[in-house]
């Protein structure tokens, strides 16, 4: 014969129990609400004293602990409340297994429900001694990373092993639990090939989070698109493409594929500025140009600025400016501004040093021998009368 269904084996007591409704049945209901709700009111006292106790400053560990886990440990405590009375009410047993197989349940749940407020509460304050928004945030972008992806991988394994949990609370799951174990071998190779993306993802993020091949706000080029980190979870990064758009890269392929990342080291990053000019062109001016417009810029940090003919052609030669900046937003920025400001001074002060083309005209002048010619001799105007026809004489 089969097994009942774990929601056939839940319902069924369910159904025994409103059959057998009388008086002191809600007399009973009536104790265990009496006790959730005294329960309730001890809860927010003492919560109350612990948040007054803690100065409700938002830097404290503990004060975000007790915000974060003030809804959770009231439905524990409530919980908590009810099985400590539950023996001491009369009831059908029928009554009592199913109350009883609740309140397993919604502890394991809570448990870990509060765990995981716990995690995010330490990561939020570990969080707040940082700043992103600095200029030199280094520091800030690798505890951000590594706290980020952590507290998300120990949500999707606190999640995990509380769903497992409740499962296992039904005997009929718990059968099936075993004969698992009972063929380990089959179905532990099964299991295996179905969750390899996910536990791919998962040790990629756990890689990713320890030696950091990238960081939150790190630019780089993934999938040939420019952009900054914006988000990484346990299973995906997003970047940030400069135009809005948004890429989504899986963890594993971060970890397998190459890709450039511009602010490894630091924030600081060098942006790059070409001109192609005429031949004729002012190098050492434009060398002395590039210099006064940097100091001028207030996004320069003063660290790089440096201009090098780096190509020719027939026609011109190729002209680039480094410059330096305190990060990658501002090294854009900067670029921009140095090259039209740039343009504009060759136009107003060196036009002839704008891209132009030539051309070589050669006569060669032993072949071309004038021939002279002789101009017609003009025309007498006989005058008016002689464009006139005159009448016969006879007439």
């Amino acid at each position: 014969m089969a097994e009942p269904s774990p929601t056939a084996e839940f319902m069924e007591p369910v159904t025994d129990m409103v059959e057998e409704i009388n008086g002191d049945n809600l007399i009973a209901f009536a104790s265990l609400a009496g006790a959730v709700i005294v329960a309730i009111i001890v809860h927010a006292i003492i919560y109350s004293l612990l948040m007054r106790a803690s100065g409700k400053s938002s830097d404290r560990l503990f004060f975000r602990m007790l915000r974060k886990t003030r809804t959770v440990s009231r439905i524990g405590i409530a919980i908590l409340a009810a099985e400590m009375v539950l023996p001491m009410v009369s009831m059908p047993d029928e009554w009592r297994v199913i109350i009883d197989r609740v309140i397993i349940i919604v502890l394991i749940g809570v448990c870990g429900w509060l765990l995981n407020q716990l995690v995010n509460a330490v990561t939020d304050a570990r969080l707040q001694k940082y700043d992103l928004s600095a200029e030199d945030n280094l520091e800030a972008r690798k505890i951000s990373t590594r706290m980020n992806v952590l507290s998300r991988m120990m949500t999707m394994l606190i999640l995990l092993i509380t769903l497992a949990a409740m499962l296992m609370t039904f005997p009929s799951v718990r059968s099936i639990g075993i004969s698992l174990f009972a063929s380990a071998g089959v179905a532990g190779i099964v299991i295996g090939f179905a969750a390899r993306p996910v536990l791919s993802n998962l040790l990629a993020g756990i890689q990713i989070a320890l030696t950091q091949p990238i960081r939150i706000g790190d630019a780089v080029i993934m999938e040939g698109e420019w952009g900054w980190i914006d988000e990484i979870t346990s299973t995906y990064v997003v970047v940030k493409i400069w135009d809005w758009r948004r890429l989504v890269v899986p963890l594993t392929q971060v970890i397998e594929k190459p890709f450039q990342n511009w602010t490894r080291e630091n924030s600081s990053i060098i942006g790059s500025v070409t001109w192609h000019l005429d031949y004729t062109a002012p190098v050492g001016d434009i060398r002395e140009k590039l210099q006064s417009l940097l100091k001028e810029s207030e996004r320069w940090d003063g660290d790089v600025a440096v201009l090098q003919v780096i190509d020719t052609t027939e026609e011109t030669m190729t002209l680039r400016g480094l410059m330096s900046a305190k990060n990658s937003p501002i090294a854009w920025d900067l670029r921009c501004e140095i090259r039209e400001k740039m343009i504009a001074w060759l136009q107003s002060d060196h036009p002839g040093a704008l891209p132009r083309r030539r051309g070589l005209l050669h006569i060669d002048e032993t072949s071309a021998v004038p021939t002279p010619t002789e101009s017609p001799a003009p025309e007498q105007d006989s005058g008016m009368s002689e464009k006139i026809d005159h009448p016969d004489d006879d007439v």
